[in-house]
């Protein structure tokens, strides 16, 4: 699905090939993003390969091209032209890595498939996310109050979105 190459200075990414989902799978279970990510069965994440509305892709750290997390992106065949980031997943964190990614995610959406919104939910919780997705132009929408079962409490899910005139916005700025 995608033929570019999305490479910045610290990250790369491609798409996600069948031997990457060992890691996928050990990602999902590290601590730090149990807590705040959807999970998947290694058939789950295979079966979106050959869904055209879905792109799994690996994210790579420059040089070495050792993984360090995943991202899978869906609503390609949305005819409202909204890609949502469903998951991004980030190992090695505090580097970097999770803004050069980003960054990254938007340029393909935006640039790439020529998207007109990009779109995610994310927990309440987390924090250190939403600081990240509002300090790359990302804007509230609203919250879902209370919409997951977890734990044996209700957790809300804030909605967040950038439109393509807001990033390219932003990439104008950047390069003054």
């Amino acid at each position: 699905m995608i033929t570019d190459e999305f490479k910045s200075d610290k990250v790369s990414l491609l798409e996600t090939q069948k031997e990457d989902l060992q890691f996928v799978i050990k990602s999902e279970n590290i601590t730090d993003n149990y807590q705040y990510i959807g999970h998947n069965t290694i058939d789950e994440h295979r079966m979106m390969f050959s869904n055209k509305d879905i792109l799994h892709l690996i994210i790579k750290l420059k040089g070495n091209q050792k993984n360090i997390g995943y991202v899978i992106l869906a609503g390609f065949q949305n005819p409202h032209n909204g890609i949502e980031l469903r998951r991004i997943v980030v190992n090695e964190k505090g580097k970097g890595f999770g803004r050069a990614s980003l960054k990254l995610i938007k340029k393909m959406v935006f640039d790439h498939f020529n998207a007109h919104r990009l779109w995610l939910d994310l927990k309440e919780s987390n924090t250190r996310a939403f600081s990240l997705y509002m300090s790359e132009g990302f804007s509230k929408d609203g919250v879902i109050r209370e919409c997951i079962f977890e734990d044996g409490h209700y957790i809300s899910l804030l909605l967040l979105s950038i439109l393509k005139e807001e990033y390219e916005l932003d990439c104008s700025e950047d390069s003054k």
